[in-house]
């Protein structure tokens, strides 16, 4: 494993504590981060915490409903009283929502995607980025999908919602350029995690056929992108996207 400096840094991760977000953790924290992960499932944030090596005092594990503003300005508060500072952000948490046609797809589905997918992601960049601003430092990483960028049949509101992702990021990192803010997102491919419990086999199958070399990402694949992203290093590159696809990306 190469070695990302990031000693002296806090990161937030939502939805760290399973799946991708959780490796991004041990991977950040690896590097030297303090880790506050923010999740529904506290009991199981708190038993990743624990794991994670202590760097400069412990790791934190907020419930977070990251849908609800209240509940998300009350983890950046906590955050802040804990560590004094968050240079990291990873929006990590996701639902995928069923798999239907968009003339089949249920409203109440659709709304439910967009709020933890999109709405999650807005409120919390717009918390932490107010206190980021506050240092003048911070690096910004949301995980979109390449469904963002190709539209994935039998996935309207995932594919739409991550689209929004990618905007929101490209807007945001323009707004802070001139800052000492970086917001960037990644557009991974399929990579096999809990939530293709939330899929068909046929939609995992479809997927897998899209990637030229033949397989899954591998979450650890993603955490080295995102731990290179959330360095001092990522200077000179904002409101980027960046693919993880196995070749798919066209574009």
């Amino acid at each position: 494993m190469n070695t990302i400096d990031l000693n002296g840094r806090c990161a937030v991760i939502t939805g760290g504590a399973s799946g991708i977000g959780a490796e991004i953790a041990r991977r950040l924290s690896a590097s030297g981060a303090r880790i506050a992960l923010w999740d529904l499932d506290q009991r199981a944030a708190a038993q990743l915490a624990a794991t994670l090596p202590a760097i400069g005092g412990s790791h934190l594990a907020l419930a977070t409903d990251v849908t609800d503003e209240a509940s998300v300005q009350r983890a950046c508060d906590a955050t802040i009283a804990g560590f004094g500072r968050i240079d990291i952000l990873v929006c990590s948490a996701g639902i995928t929502g069923p798999n239907a046609t968009t003339w089949q797809y249920e409203p109440a589905a659709w709304r439910q995607v967009m709020d933890v997918n999109v709405n999650g992601v807005f409120l919390c960049n717009r918390a932490v980025v107010r206190e980021m601003l506050k240092n003048d430092y911070g690096r910004i990483i949301n995980i979109a999908s390449i469904a963002g960028k190709d539209g994935n049949p039998n996935a309207p509101a995932y594919s739409a919602s991550k689209a929004a992702v990618i905007g929101l990021t490209k807007s945001l990192g323009k707004e802070t350029a001139k800052t000492g803010l970086r917001a960037n997102c990644i557009t991974p491919a399929a990579v096999k995690t809990p939530m293709f419990d939330q899929m068909t086999q046929q939609h995992i199958d479809f997927m897998l056929s899209k990637i030229p070399m033949g397989r899954f990402g591998q979450i650890s694949e993603i955490a080295a992108m995102v731990a290179w992203m959330a360095s001092e290093e990522c200077s000179f590159t904002t409101g980027a996207v960046f693919d993880l696809s196995g070749g798919r990306a066209v574009y």
